[in-house]
């Protein structure tokens, strides 16, 4: 239970009660950065901002100089205030202040201002005017300007086609941390989350999806941090530990999500596809057909799986590179194959074909380890290129077996769903297609 010293203080009569916009800055040993932000933020928001906001600075835990500095910044500038929660965690920090907040819209954004402050405003304006439900900001869409190192961008990248892939979301940046929710449905989502660190906003979006919220994106000038306090390597685990307790969750309806707005989520029609000709020739072309989208599938997901292995691997051994980069591309690869080998569209099944993809992931986790294991046996310290070569070597191998569990175990009865969804007039009656297989 969190202590008395964890719940956020009413704001100081200097503040502006009933402010129209919260911005929460959560910190931890920010010592060297939040002077200079929040006084950056305090003159943009008094400057240009059409509305009446507040910036709440959130000391989730700091063993520095932040508190004292951040006390400070609330008795010196009118519109800041300033609270302590004992506990580390910049998610718990955002909900506890967000569901005590009296402000029509809470936002926030990291200490750094990576993102240019300039897309703030368009940022929180579909909010305080009804358009829209949830804001965030995307380093990802096209019409973003990004500065940033190419490891990053593309554990980024993975990491949103990880949960299009397994949680079927169509927001495109997760992580940026520049989000914006209406307060009332925030009150509403914010008890059914359950992580308090970097997965938090995640977990918030997934759940403002599902419950039909409206999402803006905003493409932002975003400036990567060199002096950044994230770890890399442990952040991508929690959010991997995050997906999967997620995503069981929703499979198994342990979490309820209320339906709070209109967003219509995606069809659960199949899509359209005739029934392959009839007879042995009719089967051999559609073997053929899979067979040349699944190698075309294949390839690609080689030369990301190669590329990500390359840039994971002078931060983690050898086993720890193999494992993550074979996880996010097999999600990817199961997720890719649905749709284009075998021509699934739509949730329906989705999570259980990913399990079943999963289990093919084993399998080639396993010969992948093995071959590393024999080449670091044979050879005391053998050169990137020569691991490298052994695990696409194994990788095929591995690439030859998934096709035949796709075909006869992953993705079995596809075909039959398919057809049957061509022969159904539209719209077709709900649940009609959820066909066991």
């Amino acid at each position: 239970m969190a202590g008395p010293s964890d719940a956020p203080q009413p704001p100081p009569a200097s503040c502006p009660p009933g402010a129209q916009a919260e911005i929460v800055i959560p910190v931890r040993n920010e010592e060297r950065d939040l002077a200079p932000s929040v006084r950056r933020l305090d003159a943009y928001l008094h400057d240009n901002f059409p509305f009446t906001a507040r910036i709440t600075i959130a000391d989730n835990g700091s063993t520095d100089g932040t508190w004292p500095q951040a006390q400070a910044l609330a008795a010196e500038l009118a519109a800041v205030r300033a609270v302590r929660l004992e506990r580390p965690g910049r998610g718990g920090a955002l909900r506890s202040v967000w569901c005590r907040s009296d402000a029509d819209v809470v936002a926030y954004m990291d200490v750094d201002l990576s993102t240019d402050l300039n897309a703030l405003l368009p940022l929180l304006a579909p909010l305080l005017s009804g358009h829209s439900d949830v804001a965030i900001g995307t380093r990802l869409a096209r019409g973003a300007r990004v500065i940033r190192g190419p490891r990053r961008e593309i554990i980024s990248r993975c990491y949103n086609l990880l949960l299009r892939a397994t949680l079927g979301t169509r927001f495109s940046d997760a992580q940026c941390g520049f989000k914006a929710i209406r307060a009332d449905k925030a009150r509403t989502l914010l008890p059914l989350t359950a992580d308090t660190g970097w997965f938090f906003d995640t977990e918030l979006l997934v759940l403002a999806e599902r419950a039909g919220l409206r999402i803006h994106e905003v493409p932002v000038d975003w400036i990567d941090d060199a002096d950044s306090r994230v770890k890399i390597l442990a952040t991508a685990l929690g959010d991997l530990r995050g997906i999967m307790r997620l995503g069981t969750a929703l499979a198994l309806g342990t979490i309820t999500v209320p339906v709070l707005g209109s967003s219509s989520p995606p069809g659960l029609r199949e899509g359209p596809g005739a029934a392959p000709a009839g007879g042995l020739i009719g089967r051999y072309r559609q073997l053929a057909g899979q067979l040349a989208r699944f190698t075309a599938v294949g390839v690609a997901c080689t030369a990301a799986y190669v590329l990500l292995y390359l840039l994971l691997r002078g931060s983690m051994t050898a086993q720890a590179a193999n494992a993550l980069s074979l996880l996010v591309t097999a999600v990817a690869n199961t997720a890719v194959n649905r749709r284009v080998t075998f021509g699934i569209r739509g949730r329906a099944h989705a999570a259980r074909h990913q399990v079943r993809g999963l289990i093919a992931f084993g399998i080639g986790l396993a010969l992948t380890s093995g071959a590393l294991a024999a080449l670091h046996a044979a050879v005391a310290r053998p050169a990137t290129a020569a691991e490298v070569a052994v695990l696409v070597g194994a990788n095929l191998v591995a690439t030859v077996i998934r096709f035949g569990l796709y075909r006869r175990w992953v993705f079995r009865g596809a075909g039959r769903r398919r057809r049957l969804a061509a022969s159904l007039p539209d719209p077709v009656p709900h649940g009609l297609l959820d066909l066991s297989e």
